[in-house]
């Protein structure tokens, strides 16, 4: 039985040549920004972020199998709109779904432009500022707090604009990737600027909760 290609030498001296060293498991625990993912000069108190939190869940529940993945809730909505579709918390992207890597579409599009009014259930609380914050600086869409269970990763996308992310509860396998880039976002109160145009996924390989506030960009 004949390989499709063999260099034994070759292999052998690329093998023992990564084995002479060990691999950075320091670098691992900090932001490392890279094409897609950078962060922004503008902060905010983890600390009132993470009291915010606790006052909306005391308020409103992750709609979503939080437990089992994936949960969220608006933190804008379109003016006056009281009932808030599955679509307002997803909307349309794009995968790639088998061994073809055709891409295919799922869902419907979103308005991002038509999320003005910030929720009144959250009103004076410290997402009030925030959500002000960002709108004095750039235009902002829909602005959902997301969260993924512990070993849990969401499907390989796109969308059709960028988000910034807000971490308020993370953990150390807490991860995004964006394109070929990973990297961990720390819940310090920093905003990242993430380029969701190009393909990208959250995984928590932690043992708690990720909590993110995530705003669309639109433009």
């Amino acid at each position: 039985m004949e390989l499709a290609s063999d260099d034994v030498e070759g292999d052998s001296a690329r093998v023992r040549k990564w084995l002479s060293g060990m691999p950075d498991t320091e670098s691992v625990s900090r932001f490392v920004p890279g094409a897609g993912i950078e962060r922004l000069s503008l902060r905010f108190d983890i600390a009132m972020l993470r009291e915010a939190l606790n006052q909306a869940l005391r308020i409103v529940e992750f709609k979503g199998a939080l437990d089992k993945g994936f949960g969220a809730f608006s933190l804008t909505r379109r003016p006056g709109a009281e009932v808030e579709t599955a679509n307002d918390l997803s909307g349309l992207f794009y995968t790639r779904v088998d061994d073809s890597y055709r891409e295919v579409v799922r869902e419907e599009p979103v308005d991002e432009y038509a999320f003005t009014e910030f929720a009144p259930s959250f009103k004076g609380t410290y997402f009030e500022f925030v959500h002000q914050a960002l709108v004095r600086r750039f235009p902002i869409g829909r602005m959902r707090v997301l969260s993924k269970a512990p070993y849990n990763c969401n499907s390989w996308h796109r969308d059709p604009e960028p988000r910034l992310h807000i971490p308020i509860v993370s953990n150390p396998g807490s991860l995004f990737i964006v394109n070929h880039h990973v990297t961990h976002l720390p819940a310090d109160g920093s905003v990242y600027f993430t380029d969701t145009r190009g393909y990208h996924a959250a995984l928590n390989g932690g043992e708690s909760h990720r909590v993110h506030i995530v705003a669309a960009l639109p433009h």
